[in-house]
């Protein structure tokens, strides 16, 4: 996703809040989720078409484009869940490969994890949607907690001479070469599974 770097902060708090929601909710609020997942894919994508030196243009396509992503994946609900599925299949393989090789993992392990994910959760939709959006969750609080970590460390006089660059969001690679994001991630997504099955995703 590219955006103003004047937008980086209120992005940053914005992806935290949403990834609370998912982590610890996801099951109850799940049309929710799919809403601010596929607004954040949308935009990501309406965001890449557009110039970088067209800042009223970048924001524009990506809002139009996270609202086209909103609506098709709250409309499309066995699709948005199969992609949520497919999704976190792929983000797992990314995490794991990145412990185990350098390089990015191969594109042949990305689909057939994902289509694997895909399938189990058309299957098993309640665990599924917990696991997933418990996870996926963590992961976007992760990625939304280290851009405004950044964003608050970085000095004013290195705010003032990006200004005229977008800021890049990198939600597969939040922290390069960290160690502790797959651990916080596993315990994060574990306590939102806790939580879910305990009392927001709890049958009544």
């Amino acid at each position: 996703m590219m955006l103003p770097h004047a937008y980086e902060l209120p992005a940053a708090i914005l992806l935290v809040l949403g990834g609370s929601l998912s982590c610890f909710a996801g099951y109850r609020l799940f049309k929710v989720v799919l809403g601010i997942y596929g607004f954040v894919l949308g935009a990501m994508l309406g965001s890449s078409i557009v110039g970088v030196g067209n800042t009223a243009g970048m924001v524009a396509a990506a809002l139009a484009g996270g609202v086209v992503g909103a609506l098709i994946l709250v409309l499309a609900y066995f699709v948005g869940i199969a992609l949520v599925g497919a999704g976190l299949g792929a983000l797992l393989t990314h995490v794991v490969w990145s412990q185990v090789a350098p390089d990015d993992p191969a594109a042949v392990a990305i689909v057939l994890v994902s289509i694997a994910g895909a399938f189990a959760a058309m299957l098993l939709q309640r665990y599924i949607i917990v696991v997933s959006t418990a996870f996926a969750g963590a992961w976007t609080m992760i990625v939304g907690a280290t851009a405004m970590a950044g964003h608050l460390a970085t000095s004013s006089a290195v705010h003032a001479a990006q200004r005229a660059e977008p800021w890049i969001l990198y939600p597969l690679s939040p922290a390069p070469g960290q160690r502790w994001v797959p651990a916080v991630w596993i315990v994060l997504g574990l306590v939102g599974m806790a939580v879910q099955f305990s009392v927001t995703a709890k049958k009544r």
